[in-house]
């Protein structure tokens, strides 16, 4: 309030235990919960506590600034920094990122799956030999390769041949040789609402027009679909309809046969984005499983076994198209690693891939428990056997708004506007794979909670 008179408040610290600055902050935090800090109360000038602590300046500002982001006090242009009078729940401290934006898979626990994943690798020694580091391989892989690429898949796509079958770098890389070889820039391609950020940049660098396809909690609508269809006629349409990224929605088999049967009459080719098709432990048949003849299916290990070996199988509709993409595929890329390949082939072929498989699902259904208890009575949106959420944000919060509360508490999130081909809705994605293990993931989420209970702040000064 104007003219209150300075307090003499002065925290007590222990400058042993940790950042000064955070100690300051914690005594706050401590004076207002025994009432040695009251409500409205101004807290000392910055340079007068600073002086009087023997200490820096821009330590105690950062200790002032720490408390307002906890929701302790509040800055008043021209006036001072006070305790707020209806303080909010104090968001826990943040210790270093709490990283929910990238969409990962989990880090599971198990050390004897561990050393038979580093197995895998060092047999890469006796059983590919110099040749996999000195020696080209063929565009689409080799046929050992191939062969492992149907086995993963066999689950799914019981019917795929190897004759259709090509290892790409990456999903990215299956994206760019199946768009290369089916679109010209200029071209209209239908896509999710909501769709990968991945293929967003892919069909900017294209030269690629993208044509939103409306969407409801089940996925991509087919009737929308199919309107699109007659008023832009698209080349493509490039969607995922198994854990949908970013929505998490798995599209019922009704809507999947209705959605080939449209593309069909249309003649427009699908392509089916599959990053998440092995995680569900009764997946639904892919569109390519229902319309093969029309069906590009890219098949990626980075959601579903490692990131780091970026190999994709692309499943095409016919031999020849097969061919040509092998030629599209030597021009972009050139192959796939030979040693990404070599390392899934052995994981696919020892049953390693399967036991990895196995351990991110009970991983991740373990990190959609934490996520169901923290934000028990909050709508959100998951599946729980994926590993990302999304976040539809109650009003008056926007997306901006909350994700700078987010980030200023040491929360990584990705709003909407990354997902979105039309107008982004509030909301946010929360990658639940990401988090270093569960403790992290909690503390994140229990910053989410308490945001979504409290609501936006009134703009205020922080000092």
């Amino acid at each position: 309030m104007p003219g209150a008179p300075t307090t003499t408040w002065a925290p007590a610290v222990d400058r042993a235990e940790g950042p000064l600055y955070l100690a300051i902050a914690e005594a706050i935090a401590a004076d207002i919960a025994s009432g040695r800090l009251a409500p409205g109360q101004r807290l000392p000038p910055q340079r007068s506590l600073a002086q009087r602590l023997g200490i820096d300046f821009t330590t105690v500002s950062r200790a002032y600034a720490e408390a307002a982001r906890r929701g302790l006090v509040e800055g008043r242009v021209g006036q001072g920094t006070y305790v707020r009078r209806r303080a909010a729940a104090p968001l826990p401290a943040a210790s270093g990122l709490v990283d929910m934006s990238m969409n990962l898979p989990p880090r599971f626990a198990d050390l004897g799956l561990e050393a038979r994943l580093w197995e895998g690798v060092a047999g890469l020694e006796q059983d590919g030999g110099m040749p996999l580091l000195l020696r080209y391989q063929e565009p689409g892989g080799s046929g050992r390769d191939r062969e492992a690429g149907l086995a993963w898949i066999a689950p799914r796509l019981p019917q795929a041949e190897a004759a259709r079958l090509l290892l790409c770098p990456g999903a990215q890389g299956a994206l760019l040789t199946v768009f290369s070889l089916i679109t010209q820039p200029g071209d209209a391609v239908a896509a999710e609402a909501l769709t990968y950020p991945g293929f967003r940049a892919l069909a900017a660098h294209l030269g690629l027009r993208l044509l939103p396809v409306a969407m409801d909690a089940e996925g991509l609508l087919p009737d929308a679909f199919d309107v699109v269809c007659r008023a832009e006629k698209p080349k493509a349409l490039y969607c995922t309809p198994t854990l949908q990224n970013p929505t998490t929605a798995t599209l019922p088999l009704a809507r999947r046969e209705k959605l080939v049967a449209i593309a069909r009459h249309h003649g427009v080719p699908i392509v089916e984005d599959d990053a998440y098709g092995a995680l569900p432990a009764a997946p639904l048949p892919p569109l390519a499983a229902l319309a093969p003849e029309r069906v590009f299916h890219i098949a990626g290990l980075a959601k579903c076994l490692s990131p780091a070996l970026r190999i994709a199988y692309l499943l095409l509709p016919d031999a020849t198209l097969t061919a040509r993409a092998a030629g599209a595929l030597r021009a972009t890329a050139g192959m796939a690693s030979p040693l990404g390949a070599g390392i899934a082939t052995r994981w696919i072929e020892q049953g390693t891939a399967v036991a990895i498989r196995d351990a991110l699902r009970a991983e991740a259904g373990a990190r959609q428990a934490i996520l169901a208890e923290a934000l028990s009575g909050q709508a959100f949106v998951a599946d729980s056997q994926g590993f990302h959420a999304w976040l539809p944000l109650p009003a008056p919060w926007s997306r901006g708004a909350f994700l700078a509360e987010l980030r200023a508490a040491g929360i990584g999130a990705v709003a909407s506007d990354a997902f979105a081909l039309a107008t982004p809705p509030e909301a946010l994605r929360l990658g639940l794979g990401a988090a270093e293990g569960r403790g992290a993931l909690r503390q994140g989420l229990a910053v989410v909670a308490q945001l979504l209970r409290r609501g936006p702040d009134r703009p205020r000064l922080v000092v």
